[in-house]
């Protein structure tokens, strides 16, 4: 039995306590108030989280092997628990999509040799119809990363209909809107804000219409998290995430030489669009801390390829989030480890016991330990991710990693 004790932080209280684990099996076996002193302690200026998910990655690797260059499984868990994070859910936008189970279960086969757990979401395209397991799905519901996507939305909702019930989330870019801006002068007014709000009309539409457990991936505009609020309001079974980025950056801060840095889909957004995403968190309507962490080459980047490399610095903007928006800890807890661990918990296996995100017995010994008295300036030389870059060099924070536990056994990225 190992005890690890100090500030613990769930998403319903926070405590001085100790906890107890066994390490071959890697579950909770007790949880109680007070400071054991044959535990190994934690400062007062660390904070033990429940160990942290992040449910929205591109890891890039498939059977076909063609993006491993940007990323495979390994280098995207090594990321990951340099960023603080103990799981990540995969994206299916692959050159050989995982769409049925032969596709699926081929790619799970090579998420084997990842030191962390990884869920792998299964794509929903033209013609696709749901896996005869239970899988999370994503659709693209306009043109982005990849060949997986709709023209139109009346051929995504006859698609649709077949997966009634299931666990689906949605790219939220309207393809006709994206197809009408195509000429404009930027990237960000290419993709405007109305494509993401009249998507998330759609989407809505869909999910309470087929009974889908529904998610809207990377929230980027106030207008359309008030749709998602009054949808939630009135029973909708939706969920959101927000980015990193989308919570720190806004168009007033694009240059010439950052621009193509800071391309992505959706864009950054305005000031306005920003400060509500922030907001949204606080009042409890945004769901999740999800990085889209989108690996591309530097060479690929400077070139205009959209996406952002950022799971190396999820926890890192965890204290960020902590100590500069002044979100409460409790409030973290929530949206980086409970509601991540929900979300994953009916693709587990049965060595997760009752599940992960949460402090309690029988629960996964998964721990990310912040030291929020111990800043950092985050540099080049610090990245895992084989994409070489982050839109955080030189940014000072003003928190750190303590450690990172997985199945009760202390875990270092290689």
């Amino acid at each position: 039995m190992e005890k690890i004790a100090g500030r613990i932080v769930t998403h319903e209280r926070e405590f001085l306590g100790t906890v107890e684990f066994d390490v071959t099996t890697g579950l909770i076996t007790n949880v109680k108030e007070g400071l054991d002193p044959n535990a190994r302690q934690y400062s007062e200026d660390c904070v033990i989280f429940p160990g942290f998910g992040d449910i929205h990655i591109h890891a890039r690797e498939d059977v076909s092997g063609k993006h491993t260059y940007k990323e495979d499984f390994l280098s995207a868990s090594a990321a990951a628990i340099n960023g603080g994070v103990i799981h990540v859910a995969d994206m299916p936008n692959n050159p050989v999509p995982p769409i049925d189970d032969e596709t699926y279960t081929a790619k799970q086969a090579l998420t084997e040799k990842a030191p962390i757990h990884i869920t792998l979401y299964a794509g929903i395209g033209p013609h696709t119809k749901p896996l005869s397991k239970k899988v999370p799905y994503k659709v693209f519901m306009g043109p982005s990363i990849g060949e997986l996507f709709f023209h139109d939305n009346p051929s995504l909702e006859e698609v649709i209909k077949h997966y009634q019930g299931q666990d689906v989330s949605f790219h939220c870019e309207d393809p006709e809107i994206l197809i009408a801006n195509k000429d404009q002068p930027t990237h960000e007014t290419r993709r405007p804000k109305e494509a993401e709000t009249v998507a998330t009309d759609f989407a809505l539409y869909l999910i309470e219409k087929y009974n889908l457990k529904g998610k809207l991936c990377h929230y980027s505009t106030k207008d359309g998290l008030s749709k998602i609020i009054a949808a939630k309001q009135r029973g909708v079974k939706v969920t959101c995430e927000v980015t990193p980025t989308h919570l720190m950056f806004d168009t007033d801060m694009l240059t010439e030489t950052n621009h193509k840095w800071f391309q992505m889909n959706p864009p950054l957004r305005g000031r306005e669009d920003r400060e509500a995403m922030v907001k949204g968190i606080l009042d409890g309507h945004i769901d999740y801390l999800a990085t889209d962490h989108a690996p591309h080459s530097i060479e690929e980047k400077q070139k205009g390829t959209s996406g952002i490399s950022q799971l190396d610095t999820y926890g890192l903007f965890v204290t960020y989030m902590i100590l500069k928006l002044n979100i409460p800890l409790t409030l973290i807890a929530k949206i980086c480890s409970k509601n991540p661990g929900e979300f994953v918990a009916p693709y587990l296996p049965k060595s997760f016991g009752k599940g992960v995100g949460i402090i309690n017995e029988g629960y996964a010994a998964n721990f990310s330990i912040l030291n929020l008295k111990k800043p950092v300036e985050f540099k080049k030389s610090m990245i895992k991710s084989k994409s070489g870059w982050s839109p955080f060099e030189g940014f000072q924070f003003p928190g750190s990693i303590e450690a990172v536990y997985y199945l009760g056994k202390e875990i270092h990225a290689k």
